[in-house]
């Protein structure tokens, strides 16, 4: 199937500042591009006013564009149009976990707490339900299952800075708490974990009531892959396109001015093109990739 993607942000500052802005589509999706995306930034007092824009890649391995927003602010948007097979999140319940000596080194840094990812306080809380599930996939489940029944979920609860503990004992949360909860008891009892944003269209699910905000998730490295989970939703999904992975929130914001901006709007929409649909056999995944490739060289030279 095919994905339309994009979103709208405005963000207002009295004077100018400089931004790190990470809202292009992960390396590891970009060969599904098939209309390219890119992110136009207009002024908001003066659209003629330039916005020059730097691209790098993190320690990470997410893209992030660094510029200047003028006083008065500006207005971001981008958007574009990406192939997926159509599969929901893998399910593997008979991985198992990697002894720590035996991890990637690039792997090793989502062992440790983060700024809001300490799960050492909460261990002893939750250590029934870890002794209860065999380890591996199972249990990084069992832990899925308890952030979703625990944390209450609504708009009016975000709040920006709220650390995992904090959330675990308020009860409530946005999808970044409820993916940091799981974030930090996985790290607690020895498994790999890391924050993923991106878009999660509403393919196969019911539509959320109010605006589609960008979605937050977790992956754990089990079996020397990486596995996805979702404490919010709690089910396998389909379509999801990732924008940035890291330790936690701080590692992967939209924007980021050093709290001296406003984002003042935000629209996302990630929606399936009806009537684009592809065959999802290995054979045609693997033509799909070579086509993509065959044309971004046509358009390269």
């Amino acid at each position: 199937m095919h994905i339309r993607y994009g979103f709208r942000l405005e963000v207002v500052t009295e004077a100018s500042t400089p931004a790190a802005v990470m809202v292009d589509i992960h390396p590891n999706r970009r060969h599904d591009l098939t209309q390219a995306d890119d992110l136009v930034a207009t002024a908001l007092r003066d659209p003629a006013v330039p916005i020059p824009q730097t691209i790098q890649v993190d320690r990470f391995g997410n893209l992030r564009r660094d510029l200047v927003v003028p006083a008065g602010g500006l207005s971001l948007t981008g958007g574009g149009v990406i192939f997926d097979p159509g599969f929901p999140d893998t399910t593997a319940p008979a991985a198992g976990e990697t002894p720590r000596d035996a991890l990637p080194a690039d792997v090793l840094p989502f062992l440790e707490a983060s700024r809001f990812c300490d799960g050492a306080p909460l261990a002893p809380e939750v250590r029934h339900l870890v002794a209860a599930t065999a380890p591996g996939w199972r249990r990084v489940q069992a832990i899925t299952d308890m952030v979703h029944r625990r944390l209450g979920f609504g708009e009016r609860y975000a709040r920006e800075g709220r650390t995992a503990a904090e959330a675990f004992h308020e009860r409530v949360g946005v999808a970044r708490d409820f993916a940091h909860v799981a974030i930090a008891l996985c790290r607690a009892f020895g498994i790999p974990a890391r924050y993923v944003t991106g878009y999660l269209p509403e393919i196969g699910a019911s539509a959320m009531p109010g605006p589609m905000p960008f979605h937050a998730w977790f992956e754990a490295f089990l079996d020397g892959h990486w596995y996805t989970f979702d404490a919010r939703h709690n089910v396998p999904r389909i379509g999801r396109i990732p924008v940035g992975f890291g330790r936690d929130a701080a590692d992967v914001p939209v924007v980021d001015t050093g709290a001296t901006a406003v984002a003042t709007r935000l629209e996302v929409t990630a929606e399936e093109i009806r009537g684009q649909r592809f065959p999802v056999s290995p054979e045609d995944r693997r033509a799909h990739a070579a086509e993509t490739a065959s044309r971004r060289r046509r358009t390269d030279g």
